[in-house]
């Protein structure tokens, strides 16, 4: 068999594994929201490769609590942490409590467009602050729709991107 026909075999695996992060990070913030006697539906999906879990609720002033974007982000690693324990992979899912990631995505969004003028107006390259993967990923694709070029650099917490004229 080749590579190509074992292809829809292991793309079937990968979104069974990332159904199953899915389900124990999904258990994880259920036990969470209980604990809080907070209120949300919880809805799971795989999207880009990623474990994909939402919660969401009627009534968001429950979750507003917990849809802070730092709050969000500090839950997103723990749920990683738990799904990391029970199946010893690492897990790259993706956690958005009411509507975080697009509030976050849109403030990203400013701040992005902002240094993409800049560098247009100067043709000074720019340097963003430190995110994360998810945020950087999102950037780069900003800022190649702008037309011009980024690159990320430094490590770990202090990785960012620098934009240039292309």
């Amino acid at each position: 068999m080749t590579e190509q026909e074992l292809a829809p075999e292991n793309e079937a695996k990968d979104v069974k594994n990332l159904e199953e992060e899915g389900e124990i990070a999904a258990d994880y913030i259920e036990e969470l929201l209980d604990i809080y006697d907070l209120d949300g539906d919880i809805d799971i999906d795989v999207r880009q490769g990623r474990a994909y879990v939402e919660v969401s609720s009627d009534g968001e002033a429950d979750l507003r609590l917990l849809s802070n974007p730092d709050t969000v982000e500090a839950l997103q690693e723990l749920a990683r942490l738990a799904v990391q324990a029970k199946t010893q992979t690492f897990s790259r899912l993706i956690l958005d409590i009411g509507g975080s990631r697009d509030a976050k995505a849109a403030c990203l969004a400013k701040i992005v467009e902002k240094a993409i003028a800049k560098v247009q107006d100067t043709g000074d390259s720019v340097a963003l602050k430190p995110m994360s993967s998810y945020e950087r990923k999102l950037a780069h694709d900003l800022i190649a729709a702008a037309g011009l070029v980024s690159e990320s650099e430094g490590e770990g917490k202090d990785r960012h991107i620098v934009i240039k004229q292309a």
